[in-house]
């Protein structure tokens, strides 16, 4: 694409709609109802592993009957990739690439390296679990061979501008999906480690366990706040981009993508369709010559119906939003009181009487509709059941039940009232995609041709362009009555039913009066039907090399073990504020790494460290042979870089530290000629991935990804230079990364950074768990927040066995312990590398819990212990 496509261009674009397919009545659905696009995972390396998922055995049926509708498959490989693994990934995916399926939505750096390797030209796209929020991401996704990018959902629409203007500009440009409806995660995709610190279970794995939607406590500087009932404040409501529609089809985004691989066939019907109708409503106004009166508008977008908003709230809702295309409003994007499907709002009970409830309602029931009462209790069992009769009495309408079907004492006046059942849309929705027959049809556009003595010629294009063209078996004639003119070829060829297509537009080429039997056009339009079916349904022919293998790309593991061993093991110290640094300074730490909520305090951080050093040099130019190295300092940027957020880094590199922490894209760009070393966020699981950012970006090292346990660690050891990892062996795992600020939506009236008066700089707060554990909350310069595990995680009982690898470098880290923990802990992980005590006595010196690495938590890290 070139640089200096304008906005007109890009706006005349037509989105592809991509619905989520979890089984075959799913992928039904979704066709029938206008998706251009499904994905869908298989039973292995998918980011939904509790979806029912299809087979690779259903792969060659299921793309048949996609593309014979003129739809897209996409297979979701979008999970990390462990050591062991990467042979079985590798026959996978050449089953993916052999069934002709359009593209593979990929997480893993060393799976698009495996894939590019496999085949030159096989589709892929850049997941959302890559992290992806600036045109340096995007750079990176094209860079590994990728086509598409899924970005982030917490770019708004002024930064997908911002990107496209970028990419535009740098002649970087892929075509960006951003989501458009669904669950929205608390956390970034990619970046949640929260499943598998509880609970043995990773979100990169595909096995999350939903823990934002779990209710807390909020507590700051000790005192629990009164949030009276909200507690659910991590979970956000679902996304809803219908208002916002013409804004993302004007931003030139290539894909809107429907969430819910874990939804019903109903679910993904209903969404569909209303998302296909209102996406269709959009092009036809955008696409008028000079459209004089602007799109209909509710606070500023295209507003939606009563009956989209009823439709996608019965769908499936935790209230509905536009998620954070509009930007930051924390005031509005977590409201706090449930984390679970409620439905549409009724009002509130009013009075209670004679087993009947009475409200004022503020949208319509029925009898046989399913409402729930909401007492500000989600987590108790709440009362509910179906309507038997509804009276209306002035402006208030009366409920009754059937007998025993509710217990009323459990409903109180003030009571929401949630409807979250209708049987007449849920039957309405079903017959969408019941029986053999397609519903959906897809235009055909036809030319016709000919002249007396001649056979007609009928040319059909579909909007994938796939063309055919058929004759008739009889020439034509001249015509003395009833001849072929345009309505008459319309009336003929527009009869399509029971076929996958309808008539678009049909020219007419013909010139005089002439004529063709009836039972002749029938056949040509059959033939026309039969054609394009079988051109549609020829699987995709990628270029599949049947010669390479995953381990063609695997690095040398030189230098040998033996060098590695010649040094001795170091520990390497991550702390966050100046009087850690100061302790760890004390306790004669050579490598030290500083994450600190605001960069302006590196500075001083340096100024400490370079104090130290000359210190050291004095004490040490007294002496014949020094003792001690210098300490170097490494500091963090933030985790996410978004467009407009380079001062950040510049306010980093200010600092003139030794070297940086790299977390993202855009940090291996500002900082390529700085000395660096890539932290845990880059999720490094395999030896492809690894090897990648050794020779792309000549990292000192690499920090092993938090999702390897022991043995897969072992594995990513022995599958490279062990000199090129560092582990980290003790930390409060950071678990949901995230845009929203708990600080500001609950401690604050404020809606962002502008007005909400800074809590985070006054206070110290802590979520305190249904289990009673209190994690940490920061936030970053970018008012991004991070919740720490309460609890610390060790693995020193692994360290020996690591060491004997030739790993030599062991990071801990601390959130908000104090100067004398510092040093305490310090001095516990240097007598364990220096083999003065085993792991399991530091483990209970420090009465940590016992995990490194918690892909299967703790059983699976006992098991191993033996």
């Amino acid at each position: 694409m070139k640089s200096d496509r304008s906005l007109s261009q890009l706006s005349l674009q037509r989105p592809e709609l991509l619905a989520p397919a979890g089984n075959w009545d799913c992928a039904k659905a979704a066709v029938e109802n206008g998706a251009d696009a499904i994905y869908f995972g298989l039973d292995r390396f998918n980011a939904r592993m509790r979806a029912q998922n299809f087979t690779e055995a259903d792969l060659p049926q299921l793309m048949t009957f996609l593309h014979r509708r003129g739809v897209k498959g996409y297979v979701t490989v979008n999970t990390l990739i462990f050591p062991k693994e990467l042979a079985e990934a590798q026959q996978y995916l050449r089953t993916i690439i052999a069934a002709g399926v359009d593209a593979a939505i990929v997480q893993d750096i060393g799976i698009c390296r495996l894939i590019r390797q496999l085949s030159p030209d096989f589709s892929i796209h850049a997941s959302t679990q890559m992290t992806i929020t600036s045109a340096a991401g995007v750079e990176f996704a094209k860079s590994l061979g990728c086509q598409l990018v899924v970005l982030a959902r917490e770019c708004s629409l002024q930064e997908i501008n911002k990107i496209q203007q970028q990419i535009a500009q740098q002649e970087t440009s892929l075509p960006l999906e951003v989501f458009v409806h669904g669950a929205l995660c608390v956390a970034y995709s990619g970046q949640c480690l929260t499943s598998e610190a509880l609970g043995g279970r990773s979100a990169n794995r595909g096995e999350c366990a939903q823990a934002c939607r779990m209710p807390y406590d909020l507590i700051a500087d000790g005192e629990v706040v009164n949030l009276k009932e909200r507690k659910y404040l991590l979970s956000p409501q679902d996304l809803a981009g219908l208002d916002v529609l013409p804004d993302l089809v004007k931003s030139g985004v290539t894909c809107l993508k429907i969430e819910g691989r874990l939804k019903a066939p109903e679910y993904v019907a209903n969404v569909t369709r209303v998302y296909r109708q209102a996406l269709d409503s959009v092009m036809t106004e955008l696409e008028r010559p000079n459209p004089l009166t602007p799109l209909p508008t509710r606070e500023g977008g295209r507003g939606q119906s009563d009956q989209e908003h009823y439709n996608l709230e019965m769908a499936f809702s935790r209230g509905l939003y536009t998620g954070w295309f509009g930007g930051i409003n924390n005031q509005e994007l977590v409201h706090a009181r449930f984390g679970k499907k409620r439905g549409v709002y009724l009002g509130e009970v009013s009075r209670i009487q004679n087993e009947e409830v009475t409200v004022k309602l503020e949208a319509p029931v029925k009898p046989g509709d399913g409402i729930v009462f909401d007492c500000g209790h989600p987590e108790a069992k709440e009362e509910g059941g179906r309507v038997y009769g509804v009276v209306s009495k002035g402006k208030e309408s009366v409920l009754t039940f059937g007998r025993n079907d509710l217990n009323l004492r459990r409903v109180h006046i003030g009571d929401r009232i949630w409807k979250t059942s209708d049987p007449e849309l849920d039957k309405q929705v079903r017959q969408s995609f019941a029986g053999e027959n397609p519903q959906f049809q897809r235009p055909i556009n036809v030319e016709i041709y000919g002249e007396v003595g001649q056979p007609l010629i009928a040319i059909a294009r579909d909007r994938l362009g796939n063309i055919v063209q058929v004759e008739s078996a009889i020439s034509l004639v001249e015509a003395h009555t009833k001849p072929l003119d345009t309505d008459r070829l319309q009336e003929q060829f527009g009869r399509l039913g029971n076929t996958p297509f309808c008539l678009g537009t049909l020219t007419n080429h013909l010139s005089g009066a002439i004529m063709l039997p009836v039972s002749e056009l029938n056949r040509m339009r059959r033939e026309i039907v039969a054609q394009l079916e079988e051109l549609r349904s020829q699987p995709k022919r990628w270029q599949l090399h049947s010669d390479v293998s995953f381990q063609n790309l695997l690095p040398s593991s030189s230098p040998t073990l033996r060098e590695a061993k010649a040094t001795s093991p170091s520990l390497i110290v991550l702390v966050r504020n100046l009087k850690q640094l100061q302790a760890a300074l004390k306790a004669g730490i050579e490598t030290l790494y500083c994450e600190f909520e605001d960069p302006r305090a590196y500075r001083e951080a340096v100024q400490m460290v370079r104090q130290q050093q000359q210190k050291n040099k004095a004490d040490n130019s007294s002496l014949l042979t020094p003792n001690s190295q210098l300490p170097t300092i490494w500091v963090a940027p933030p985790r996410i870089t978004k467009p407009g957020e380079n001062w950040i880094l510049q306010q980093v590199r200010a600092c003139e530290a030794d070297g940086y922490l790299i977390r993202n894209y855009d940090q291996l760009q500002f900082f390529a000629a700085d000395p660096c070393i890539g932290d845990f966020s880059l999720n490094v699981a395999n030896p492809l991935t690894a090897d990648y950012f050794q020779q792309h970006f000549g990292l000192e090292r690499l920090t092993a990804s938090y999702d390897l346990n022991i043995t897969q660690l072992q594995d990513l050891l022995t599958s490279c230079p062990p000199q090129w990892f560092e582990v980290t062996i003790h930390q409060h795992i950071p678990m949901f990364h995230m845009e929203h600020c708990v600080f500001c939506a609950f401690l604050s009236t404020g809606t962002d950074y502008t007005n909400c008066g800074r809590p985070c700089e006054k206070q110290e707060v802590k979520l305190k768990d249904r289990v009673g554990s209190e994690h940490v909350i920061k936030a970053d310069v970018g008012c991004r927040n991070t919740v720490f595990n309460g609890t610390a995680q060790t693995g020193a009982e692994y360290v020996q066995r690591l060491i004997e690898l030739g790993l030599r470098h062991f990071r801990i880290e601390f959130v908000n312990e104090t100067p004398e923990q510092v040093s305490k802990t310090i001095h516990f992980y240097n007598q364990l590398l220096q083999g003065e005590i085993t792991g399991s006595q530091l483990w209970r010196e420090l009465k940590l819990q016992n995990q490194l690495g918690v892909t299967r938590g703790p059983m699976g890290v006992s098991a191993l212990r033996s």
